[in-house]
């Protein structure tokens, strides 16, 4: 494959891999998210201990719940026994930056942690999202500890996937001669009655009560308050539960001053590997409670036991914390309107979250080791896997929520406290991609929740969707990359699961969002978006210009296709001849030889790009092939576009890059600014965020790069995204723009179509495939509206094999596309025959005489001659 710059290394970004291990420095910013899609979470630092307490509705980043660790006693045959909290120790600074115990420097680390005792000497640190895993080393304890840690995650199951639990194995090894007894320890602080935010110094609790319970496969403690309500937003409970037999429980830690409870813990515990029984009423105003829960294993040697723990939470009222509604005059409103979490319909209380898992965990264990399994079978380069998978843990963060109604919902990010722009941004959601392969039926409610809640009369969209749903609407400008952008993803999820019934449902108010256009932006409809186009730089670009232009010719041609198969022809029509109006102006008037510039003087207007080299230049166009639209503009110079976007855009360092905004890229670090001005003629005062680096950008570049063929190109710039958050610099599941964890980033799921060549339409039964990368040896993770598997071919045209394995649900199939050329074929499901030709017009499309039903476990294996 050619490559457009000198110093590209092929074989080195096209490498294969598994996502790398982490280790000393470069596990300081690690914390892997373990929660639910809208559960919140809790996430697992690279030492091993747990941070980010977001299980509250809200985010909560750097907070640390007081006394909560876990540690592991170990009692060689006649030998004096080792003690050692689970987490490896902590990075420098020591000053006290960050800690919960008191404000400021000075201080030292946080002993709320447990890291003023014996901890671990070291740890090592994979993920591959779902799963973590650590492995802990000292030269002291007379065993090996691994953790594997993960969440259920499993595509096309959004209610077991949301669920509130994070999910700690402890696999124990004897490296020694004779038994050893181990004791490991879970301590969890009560948090009920938090406010969700701030230091755990009691403020909103009391009340609290901690009791051991025994249900059937599970046991552990039960964690409440008899403070609130049921009603209330702090009313909620929290568990720590497992399915091991042999266990003993200490409900609450010593209440003293000063350090008495740790003191009483550790002695107690590192003498025995046991707590004495202790029993107390309801705390005290102001004030909570840590509770132990240990399980007791004896290990013969060389031999290993695996210890379970689950923490589970219930915080069922979702509070409108956030400010009041802005820009809405007149109307007076509950400033903290609360309303039920999605979850709250499926289970009760913490416990009750802890037994439906406990009473499946093989299932639901297994079912999300076959998805991780699927996904990292996949051929692909290691950092693509990396970028694909760890943007997918987003859907386990505070970024996303779940109402009532089980509609899905989503701020733009999380700030350290609160979500980072509330509703559902459309603009920004246009380039999340991961939730509507693996999750479709969430997508599909933003598009019901888009059209119900957020359209006026006349056709105008807020693109914040306000909450509790019904709320007066966002009283701002329309966005107009993210209000035709829904008009694209309405065709990519209708098209996904090919629910005619969904779509005709949505067609009427998706067709007045659509038509919108011809008030606001394309007044004298010619195809062309002329007026005032407020969009995700959180300006208004002004002038024909192919960012919004093209999710314009996106959303036209999406309409005539939907309109036409409803049977409205003449509607089809005019769509289909404004965007073929619309593509040739933008082709003849913006192309300038190397890229689309803006048509507007940019030295008079401020907030504008004019004659600039814009990385989003070809938004729209990204969006539709991924939907299957195909290419809009004309191919010689989408491909040309795109080029210059690489060449100009792309710094393989930052070192002489000016960037008065905000900062997420510098020094030796790689990455793709949104613009630039290759030529000269850079306003006074371009467009905000115009020398930023965005992930989600360069996610959305780098796949439509491999679309079209540039695939180095597009390899280097995920390359250099993941590189940046390689644990010691930022952390490596969580890249932020406005706020962490950021919806943007989910564009990563481009890189897996775009490499596979995958493309669906369930309307006609098709699935195809046309990878990239090793076509005479591949194999890809793949999902639909309805099924997941995988996919894989070898061999050359003329004689090659395609097998697709459906792991996941159930897929209706009636021609398959391959990456070859076939003159004849043989197929078989299950090794029973099954009658297939290649298709007259396109050879590489197999057509089989009747449609299949591929159930779980089905395998479609087809030989090409």
């Amino acid at each position: 494959m050619t490559t457009l710059s000198i110093g590209l290394d092929s074989d080195a970004l096209r490498s294969l891999g598994r996502p790398k291990t982490y280790t000393g420095e470069y596990l300081s910013q690690i914390a892997f998210p373990l929660g639910g899609i809208g559960a919140g979470c809790v996430s697992l630092s690279g030492r091993g201990s747990l941070v980010d307490w977001e299980i509250f509705n809200r985010p909560n980043k750097g907070s640390l719940l007081p006394y909560t660790f876990f540690t592991l006693w170990a009692k060689e045959q006649d030998k004096t026994p080792v003690t050692r909290v689970l987490q490896a120790p902590p990075n420098p600074p020591f000053t006290g930056v960050g800690s919960q115990d008191y404000a400021g420097l000075g201080f030292g680390i946080s002993r709320m942690d447990g890291s003023g005792f014996p901890q671990m000497r070291k740890a090592e640190f994979m993920g591959e999202f779902p799963y973590a895993w650590i492995r802990f080393v000292d030269p002291v304890l007379p065993v090996q500890v691994r953790l594997a840690a993960h969440s259920p995650f499993i595509p096309l199951n959004p209610d077991e996937s949301g669920m509130p639990i994070a999910v700690l194995r402890y696999t124990i090894t004897n490296t020694q001669a004779v038994p050893v007894e181990v004791s490991l320890a879970g301590n969890l602080y009560n948090a009920v009655g938090y406010p969700g935010t701030g230091h755990f110094d009691g403020k909103g609790q009391g009340q609290n009560v901690n009791a051991y319970y025994d249900q059937g496969n599970v046991r552990g403690l039960s964690m409440t308050s008899n403070k609130y309500e049921t009603f209330s937003r702090y009313f909620g409970s929290m568990a720590l539960s497992t399915t091991w037999q042999d266990v003993g429980y200490q409900s609450y830690w010593l209440r003293g001053p000063w350090y008495d409870s740790m003191h009483s813990f550790w002695d107690h515990f590192a003498a025995s590997g046991e707590l004495p029984a202790r029993e107390y009423g309801p705390s005290d105003e102001g004030k909570s409670d840590v509770g132990s829960l240990w399980l007791r294993a004896n290990i013969a040697p060389g031999e290993s036991v695996t210890l379970p723990i689950f923490i589970s939470w219930y915080m069922p009222n979702f509070c409108r914390y956030w400010d009041a509604l802005p820009n809405i005059e007149n109307i007076e409103l509950p400033t903290e309107p609360v309303w039920k979490n999605y979850y709250a319909s499926l289970w009760t209380d913490a416990k009750d979250v802890a037994r439906h898992y406990a009473e499946n965990d093989v299932r639901l264990d297994e079912e999300t080791r076959r998805f991780h399994a699927a996904l990292f079978s996949s051929k692909l380069p290691a950092h693509v896997l990396d970028a694909v998978s760890s943007q997918a843990s987003t859907l386990h963060t505070p970024t996303v929520v779940r109402l009532e109604n089980g509609t899905f919902y989503g701020f733009e990010g999380c700030c350290a406290g609160g979500g980072c722009c509330q509703g559902s941004c459309t603009h920004v959601w246009n380039y999340a991609q991961t939730q509507a392969f693996l999750f479709p039926s969430l997508e599909r409610s933003m598009r019901s929740a888009d059209y119900t809640y957020n359209l006026r009369k006349d056709g105008h969209m807020s693109f914040r969707l306000q909450l509790p749903l019904g709320s007066p609407m966002h009283n701002f400008h329309a966005a107009a990359d993210g209000q035709m952008g829904g008009l694209i993803k309405l065709y990519r999820d209708w098209k996904l699961s090919g629910d005619d019934v969904w779509l005709a449902e949505q067609w009427p108010k998706a067709q007045q969002a659509l038509e919108f256009a011809w008030q606001q932006w394309d007044a004298n409809k010619d195809g062309v978006m002329e007026g005032t186009q407020h969009n995700t730089y959180d300006i208004e670009f002004e002038g024909p210009n192919t960012m919004t232009g093209t999710c314009y010719l996106g959303a036209l041609l999406a309409g005539s296709h939907i309109a036409d198969y409803l049977g409205d022809q003449a509607l089809a029509n005019e769509y289909l001849r404004l965007y073929e109006n619309g593509r040739k102006y933008l082709d003849a008037r913006l192309f300038n030889g190397e890229y689309y510039e803006q048509e507007v003087d940019a030295s008079e207007a401020r907030y504008q790009y004019g004659k600039g080299c814009l990385s989003d230049q070809l938004l729209g166009q990204w969006m539709a092939r991924i939907a299957g639209l195909g290419p809009m503009l004309d191919p010689a110079h989408e491909q040309a576009a795109l080029a210059s976007i690489f060449r100009y855009n792309w710094k393989t360092d930052f070192w002489e890059h000016a960037n008065p905004q905000r900062i997420f890229a510098l020094n030796d670090e790689q990455g793709l600014t949104t613009c630039s001005w290759p030529h000269g003629e850079r306003p006074a005062l371009p467009f905000v965020y115009s020398d930023e680096v965005f992930c989600g950008i360069e996610y959305q570049v780098a796949s439509h790069l491999i679309y079209c063929g540039m695939v180095d190109e597009g390899l280097a710039i995920a390359q250099g995204v993941r590189a940046r958050h390689d644990g010691k610099r930022r952390n490596p599941w969580n890249e932020f723009e406005c706020g962490s964890h950021y919806a943007r980033s989910m564009a990563s799921w481009g890189l897996l179509t775009a490499l596979s060549g995958m493309s669906y339409d369930a309307t006609i039964g098709y699935l195809g495939f046309d990878p990239v990368l090793y076509a005479d040896d591949f194999k890809c993770f793949w999902s639909t509206g309805t099924a997941w598997g995988t996919y894989e071919q070898s061999g050359q045209p003329g004689n090659a094999l395609v097998k697709l394995e459906v792991l996941y649900g159930e897929q209706q199939l009636k021609a398959l596309g391959t990456g070859f050329i076939a003159a004849g074929c043989t197929a078989t499901v299950d090794g029973q025959s099954i009658p297939c030709s290649p298709n007259v017009a396109e050879s590489s499309k197999l057509i089989f005489s009747k449609e299949l039903n591929l159930e779980r476990g089905s395998v479609l294996t087809i030989t090409l001659a």
